[in-house]
């Protein structure tokens, strides 16, 4: 790499015609962070701020050759995960060798209930592409079906975490937006201790994308060969501020304010 080339992340993820979320959303965010950032999709949906209506997921050759395309000639310093939608994507991305890290949203439904990953591709998530995760980081429900346990407190945040780490991820991320606390908690596990990141609550509709754009920005961090706590504190402090500058676009569930 030329000593002033920006260094690299890629997404692997659905595509959001809107903006807010999925791919559009993380490339966005890698821009933000000085982060050069390349794109797999894995598949399309149809939706705005106020609905989802379609989803369409590519076929996984079609998948597997984007991503050899972008490994094969701009290899990236951190990859991060969305929306997959079928065990044969998922298959394909593990058939695949990553020389950095993997940060892994498992992104099951959209804002607006559209199913973005199969039952199926739910246990291939976990059998094979947790064990080769730097990071996974899961919202409230999805650790607690990733860890068979009901996630409503801090203190089962942190046993899930317990529970996921076991499945092979080096670090696991619990996200606690949806907590029912007047801050917005979110419970990392790594290198074997906690440390709970916190940011007042604010009660507003113009959330979509927030995780992907928080994983994205963890990934831009990892890829400035951030310490992951750092990293991940950074991409807290960032999200807080995106949400409560958000422009105010559309109708329904608007996006957060990535130029923050």
């Amino acid at each position: 790499m030329h000593p002033s080339s920006p260094p690299i992340a890629l997404t692997i993820a659905g595509s959001d015609p809107g903006g807010g979320a999925g791919l559009q959303a993380d490339l966005k965010t890698f821009h933000r962070f000085g982060v050069y950032g390349t794109s797999v999709v894995t598949l399309v949906t149809v939706q705005n701020t106020v609905r989802n209506s379609r989803v369409e997921v590519l076929d996984s050759g079609l998948v597997g050759e984007q991503l050899d395309a972008v490994l094969e000639d701009l290899p990236p310093h951190a990859i991060k995960t969305g929306a997959l939608g079928s065990a044969a994507v998922i298959e394909a991305i593990a058939a695949r060798t990553f020389n950095c890290p993997l940060v892994i949203d498992p992104v099951t439904i959209g804002k607006h209930g559209g199913m973005l990953l199969t039952a199926g591709a739910r246990s291939a998530l976990r059998r094979l592409l947790l064990p080769r995760a730097a990071l996974i980081t899961p919202n409230l429900a999805e650790a607690a079906e990733l860890s068979n346990i009901e996630v409503s407190d801090l203190e089962s945040m942190r046993q899930a975490a317990l529970r996921i780490a076991g499945f092979g991820a080096q670090s696991v991320l619990v996200k606690g937006g949806h907590l029912e606390d007047s801050d917005a908690v979110d419970v990392l596990l790594h290198d074997g201790a906690f440390t709970e990141f916190r940011a007042p609550r604010r009660e507003t509709r113009h959330t979509h994308g927030t995780g992907c754009v928080y994983s994205a920005a963890i990934s831009a961090g990892l890829a400035r060969r951030i310490p992951l706590v750092e990293a991940v504190g950074a991409a807290k402090a960032f999200i807080q501020g995106a949400i409560e500058t958000a422009p105010g676009l559309g109708s329904g569930a608007g996006p957060l304010n990535l130029w923050f």
